[in-house]
């Protein structure tokens, strides 16, 4: 590492001012800073010294996702073996490796389009590159199915980088979560390719790896099944660990805790909103239990669908969520309760918790403001006493 940080102070004068490639400064000091640890101090007024900035942060939410996506890779092997019939022949590396590959193109357009946009756009108005995507860009292919075209999500992530963050100010400034944007764009764009019985379960082998179904194949998750009336046929078992059909990253419980755990450990994820998540969600679902409207019993609301990663990697989104400590906890039981009422009352949109975190990005201004306004009103009138 030392010698590529020479490397980079040795090219850093050619970046700079009056440097012939200063032009460029933005993109040098995108990768130096990624890189490195920025060595700029503040030369006056006061500062906050900290050892961890927002790209380190952003790393850690990576590394986070990481269980999650590798889980991912070896279910989408898993249920393509599956349904071939294939499985007690099929090693776990040859799922795996199945998995990888195609999985492994949607990561690389995810980012590729993603930064490729943040380069442009901090180039056309002379500014850093924001190191925001760096999450949104393993978080997309993660929320969205196996089969979707590439060409689709392309058209998505150009979509929800330029209008659902650059145009409100890039990192730290968007309304909406980029990711959530993209899936949202997905399925109200092409509902037939997010969501169904026909877009989860990979169909053909990649060089070798896994078998060709017949285009006929559909295999409906369970809360698909659910909605058409059908029992699921997967046990408990299966969807707590993840060996059931769904969007790539979303199915195992196990690996998303993993993240989970390390975000609450790290102190980046507020565990108000994530435990707010998850007490709404049980407190609705046990209502919809009592009256008779749901016969899916809470603990199954919490592990199926993408109900456990939208609670853990995407209603904490420290940008988009409510930033008081009250409107938190009001934010997350917002989301939680949200999703299983769009589960249960929507039919044609099993899957309820991205729509639920999306209302909740478009109510947490609000959330905030009244919050902020009732302790302004609150020590006015303890003031007022005095």
């Amino acid at each position: 590492m030392n010698a590529l940080k020479k490397y980079f102070e040795s090219i850093r004068p050619q970046f700079e001012k009056g440097g012939k490639l200063h032009a460029l400064w933005s993109i040098y000091d995108g990768f130096s800073s990624f890189l490195f640890v920025p060595n700029t101090t503040s030369k006056s007024g006061v500062s906050i010294h900290d050892a961890i900035d927002s790209k380190r942060i952003m790393t850690l939410v990576v590394l986070a996702v990481i269980p999650a996506m590798l889980f991912g890779m070896y279910n989408v092997g898993y249920q393509n073996a599956l349904a071939a019939g294939k499985l007690a022949e099929t090693g776990f590396w040859a799922m795996f490796f199945f998995g990888f590959l195609a999985v492994l193109p949607k990561i690389l357009v995810s980012y590729i389009v993603g930064l490729g946009i943040e380069f442009a756009w901090a180039q056309w108005k002379h500014e850093e590159i924001q190191e925001g995507f760096l999450v949104s860009g393993i978080l997309i292919p993660l929320i969205i199915p196996v089969n979707t075209p590439l060409w689709m999500l392309v058209i998505a992530v150009a979509f929800a980088v330029i209008f659902a963050k650059e145009i409100f100010g890039g990192t730290g400034m968007n309304i909406f979560n980029v990711a959530i944007a993209v899936r949202m764009f997905l399925f109200f764009s092409y509902p037939g390719s997010m969501t169904g019985d026909k877009c989860w379960i990979y169909q053909s082998n990649i060089f070798g790896l896994g078998y060709d179904l017949p285009d006929t194949f559909t295999q409906a998750t369970p809360l698909g099944a659910i909605a058409q009336g059908i029992t699921p046929h997967f046990s408990m078992a299966d969807m707590f660990w993840g060996f059931i059909p769904g969007s790539i990253g979303e199915t195992s419980v196990v690996a998303i805790a993993l993240g989970g755990i390390l975000l609450l450990v790290t102190g980046i994820a507020s565990w108000k909103t994530m435990s707010s998540v998850f007490i709404g969600g049980i407190a609705m679902s046990l209502i919809f239990t009592a009256t008779g409207q749901s016969p899916i019993v809470w603990y199954e609301q919490l592990i199926m669908g993408g109900f456990m990663f939208g609670a853990v990697f995407m209603a904490t989104d420290p940008v988009t969520s409510a930033r008081t400590e009250t409107g938190k906890w009001i934010y997350g039981f917002f989301i939680g309760a949200m999703a299983i009422i769009v589960r249960v009352m929507n039919p044609g949109y099993p899957e309820g918790m991205m729509l639920a975190i999306f209302f909740g990005n478009m109510i947490a201004p609000l959330i905030d403001y009244f919050v902020v306004d009732a302790n302004i009103s609150k020590r006015a009138k303890r003031s007022a006493r005095k």
